[in-house]
């Protein structure tokens, strides 16, 4: 009898451990779901966009004891006048501009600080770009004509099956994808809700399998895209984006912190809009861009992808903003002037014809609102043609 309790009494206490931790495990996916719930909201987002490692899975791009690169200083920049307005409205927390690859101009705003490791949202976007360019120089693919499905063979019973490496870049692979930040039930925020519940990104990017063009036809900004072009990187490669964005874009570009980039349940990066970086090192990886891809004597990027790469090459409507290989270019805009852009107001603004760039980290809840972007490109080009 004595035996017979002894037996209860530890399969109680193991189910009781068990129960435990699935319990914890279940609070920790709870926690992620209410951050994700109140991401946006009015009286933290600016808190969240600076510790978004506390609220999702995330995995840092160490660079090891490498020494930040330098940043030059130089004459601190005159701005417009109209500047202080547009850094209220448009809920600015910072701004970084540089001149000729100097620092003339460097502010935080709500509380927020230099070291601050930001979300970048669709900016990473670009950080991306970057790294195809390299792998493609490397020999890694043949070409952008090549099928998705060459180096991520799951896709074939997808939306993606019939599109090429160049139509994810460019935003034109025809794939239905709801946008809308601004919709409880979008594709977008339904891709949120499995980020922050630990699941698949991969799994979810097979779900894609309705169209409404053929690949190439039209184009039409679906983040999807950026993940199955991370989908070809690592299996074209065999490693993961954290480990190649390090080695070819991070450490060369000496980055004064590091890096990270928010994850999925399997640790995938979330390559659309999960990196984490300091407005600084924002300007820094925009320098290096508005060099040719050249970073303090270090050919960091091919020079002919940086060129091609911000053209805008898309299929748009006319006259409207265009669209190059995971960059902006506003519309107006003469060559070499381009963007990197992500939600809530993040920009990473080149200028290569007054060798001007502008990294912008910000809160803006009205981003979406009728001319809000307008506004900003606006603003840019008022300050890198004034300084």
């Amino acid at each position: 009898m004595k035996t017979l309790f002894k037996w209860i009494v530890r399969i109680v206490a193991v189910l009781a451990i068990a129960l435990g931790g699935l319990a914890i495990w279940k609070y920790e996916e709870y926690q992620r779901l209410m951050a994700v719930l109140s991401l946006f909201s009015e009286e933290k987002i600016v808190g969240n966009f600076s510790n978004m490692d506390s609220a999702f899975l995330n995995t840092g791009l160490a660079q090891g004891n490498a020494q930040p690169s330098p940043l030059p200083r130089g004459a601190q920049a005159t701005l417009p006048p109209q500047v202080d307005d547009w850094i209220t409205d448009r809920a600015v927390t910072g701004l970084v501009i540089l001149k000729d690859g100097k620092l003339v101009f460097e502010d935080y705003y709500k509380d927020t600080n230099a070291m601050d490791l930001r979300i970048n949202w669709s900016v990473s976007k670009s950080y991306l770009s970057a790294l195809f360019g390299v792998l493609l120089d490397e020999g890694v693919f043949e070409s952008i004509d090549e099928p998705v499905t060459k180096y991520a063979p799951e896709l074939a019973t997808t939306a993606y099956a019939d599109a090429s490496i160049k139509d994810v870049l460019q935003m034109s692979s025809g794939v239905s994808f709801d946008e809308d930040y601004l919709a409880f039930f979008s594709d977008i925020n339904k891709m949120g809700r499995v980020l922050a519940l630990g699941g698949s990104m991969d799994g979810f990017a097979l779900k894609q399998d309705a169209s409404f063009a053929a690949p190439g036809e039209a184009w039409k900004y679906v983040s999807i895209d950026t993940h199955v072009i991370g989908m070809v990187i690592r299996g074209a490669t065999g490693q993961d984006i954290v480990t190649l964005l390090t080695e070819k874009i991070i450490a060369p570009l000496g980055f004064e912190a590091d890096p990270f980039y928010l994850t999925d349940g399997y640790g995938i990066a979330f390559v659309l809009g999960g990196l984490n970086t300091t407005t600084r090192d924002n300007a820094r990886f925009g320098q290096m861009i508005a060099n040719g891809g050249n970073w303090q004597g270090q050919q960091v990027v091919p020079r002919d992808w940086v060129d091609v790469s911000t053209i805008a090459s898309a299929n748009t409507a006319p006259g409207a903003i265009g669209y190059g290989y995971q960059w902006w270019i506003p519309a107006g805009s003469e060559p070499g002037q381009f963007l990197a852009r992500g939600i809530y107001g993040q920009y990473i603004y080149i200028d290569r014809i007054n060798n001007v760039v502008i990294a912008v980290h910000g809160a803006d809840r009205k981003f979406r609102e009728p001319g809000v972007s307008l506004q900003n490109e606006e603003m840019f080009r008022l300050i890198a043609e004034s300084i």
